[in-house]
C-alpha cells in the first residue's frame, strides 16, 4: 500500500493514470484531503463508488498512529508511532491569535548538540514526506481552529533530510495542498552549510522563513556544545548567511539558547554584536533560555542575566527577543523532544 500524503499533485496524477483514472481525479482527492481533512475514500462523494473502492485497494492516508496527547495551558504534545515502531513527537503551540505546529523531520538527530535531549539517542532514520505531512493532518483533525503556521523545529535536523522536507513544504504551500503562506513556514537548522547553500539556490526553499542556531559567537565554544561546527565553521556559516537571498522585508532569525555559565555573559553578547556587524537589518536574534531536561547537565540562566544579554544587543542596534519556549510542562519545548522518552512518565489527557 502507498500513502497519498507522500505525493505532489503531478505525481498523484501520474499514479492514478496507471489505474485508468483521469487527471482531475487527483485534484478531487487532494481537495478532500487538504481542504476538508477527510481521510476516508468512502466519504469522497464526488467520486464514483467504483473509484472509491479502487483507490482504497491501492492507497492509505496515515503512516502514523496517535499514541498519546499531552496537554499544557500553552501547548499540546502529540506522540505518534511509525509503522516500524518508532515514536515521534509533534507540538501544537497556542499563540495569542493563531496556532503553530512544530513538526519533526527525523527520528532522533545526528547533530549532537549537547544541550538537546533529542540528540541523546542519536539518529535512527529520516521521516518520509508522508510521515511529515501526516503530523499536520492528524493534529488538524484533532483541533477545531485551522493551523496557519508550521515550524520545522521538532525532532531532527531538517536540512539533513532535505528532499523529504522539500517535498513536504511543497505540499504545505501549494494551492492544491495545505495552501499555507510561505511566510508562515519556517525551516530551523543547526547550520549545515552545504544544504543551506542548496536551499539558497532553491526557488521554493529560499522563499520560506529561515532560523539558524548560533548559540555562541566563539568558534571553540560553539564546537564544545555543537560538534557539527568543527566542519561547519561559524565564519563560513555567517559568510553564507550574509549573502543569503532574502525575500523582501524578511530577516534571518539567529537562535541563541542561553545556558548558565556557558554562553550567557556580557562578553558573548558583545561578540555576537560584532559577528552580525553591519548586517543588523538582515538578522534578528531570538534568545531562548535553556529548557531543563533530567538527562542534561545544564541550567537556565537567571532572568536578570537573560535580560542583560538582550539589553546589550538592543543598545547596539540588534533586534533581539526573548522567547520562553512553550510546552515545557509536557517536555514539548525547544530541545526537549526525544524519541525514546517513556510515555509512562507523562500524564496524558
Amino acid at each position: 500500500m502507498k500513502f497519498i500524503t507522500g505525493y505532489t499533485l503531478e505525481e498523484l496524477k501520474r499514479e492514478l493514470s496507471l489505474l485508468g483514472l483521469e487527471d482531475f481525479r487527483a485534484k478531487q482527492v487532494l481537495k478532500w484531503l487538504y481542504k476538508k481533512f477527510v481521510t476516508d475514500f468512502s466519504q469522497m462523494t464526488d467520486l464514483s463508488k467504483e473509484h472509491r473502492l479502487l483507490l482504497g485497494e491501492h492507497y492509505e492516508f496515515h503512516p502514523l498512529e496517535r499514541l498519546e496527547k499531552v496537554e499544557a495551558p500553552d501547548a499540546i504534545k502529540y506522540l505518534f508511532k511509525t509503522r516500524d515502531g518508532h515514536v515521534i513527537e509533534t507540538v501544537l503551540i497556542k499563540e495569542r491569535d493563531h496556532l503553530t505546529l512544530c513538526v519533526s523531520s527525523q527520528i532522533g538527530c545526528a547533530v549532537g548538540c549537547t544541550f538537546c535531549a533529542t540528540a541523546v539517542d542519536g539518529l535512527l532514520r529520516n521521516l518520509s514526506t508522508a510521515e511529515i505531512i501526516d503530523q499536520f493532518i492528524l493534529v488538524q483533525q484533532d483541533t477545531k481552529e485551522r493551523i496557519r503556521n508550521v515550524v520545522f523545529m521538532g525532532m531532527g535536523e531538517p536540512l539533513a533530510n532535505y528532499e523529504n522536507v522539500r517535498r513536504a513544504t511543497q505540499i504545505m504551500v501549494s494551492p492544491w495542498g495545505l495552501d499555507l503562506s510561505k511566510r508562515r513556514v519556517t525551516i530551523s537548522t543547526s547550520g549545515l552549510i552545504a544544504p543551506l547553500r542548496r536551499m539558497s539556490e532553491d526557488p521554493l526553499m529560499r522563499e520560506l522563513n529561515l532560523a539558524v542556531s548560533i548559540n555562541s559567537p566563539f568558534q571553540q565554544a560553539r564546537e564544545s556544545i555543537m560538534p557539527l561546527t568543527k566542519t561547519n565553521t561559524l565564519s563560513d556559516l555567517m559568510e553564507l548567511l550574509k549573502r543569503y537571498p532574502l525575500p523582501v522585508y524578511r530577516r534571518i532569525t539567529l537562535e541563541y539558547v542561553l545556558i548558565e555559565g556557558i554562553n550567557d555573559s556580557e562578553r558573548e553578547a558583545a561578540e555576537l554584536v560584532k559577528l552580525i556587524g553591519k548586517h543588523k537589518k538582515r538578522f534578528k536574534v531570538n534568545l531562548i533560555p535553556f529548557n531543563p531536561d533530567p538527562n542534561l547537565p545544564y541550567r537556565r540562566p537567571a532572568l536578570n542575566r537573560v535580560l542583560n544579554f538582550q539589553r546589550i544587543l538592543w543598545e547596539n542596534g540588534v533586534s533581539t527577543f526573548v522567547r520562553f519556549s512553550k510546552g515545557a510542562d509536557v517536555f514539548g519545548a525547544c530541545g526537549q523532544l526525544r524519541a525514546k522518552r517513556e510515555c509512562v512518565n507523562i500524564s496524558s489527557s
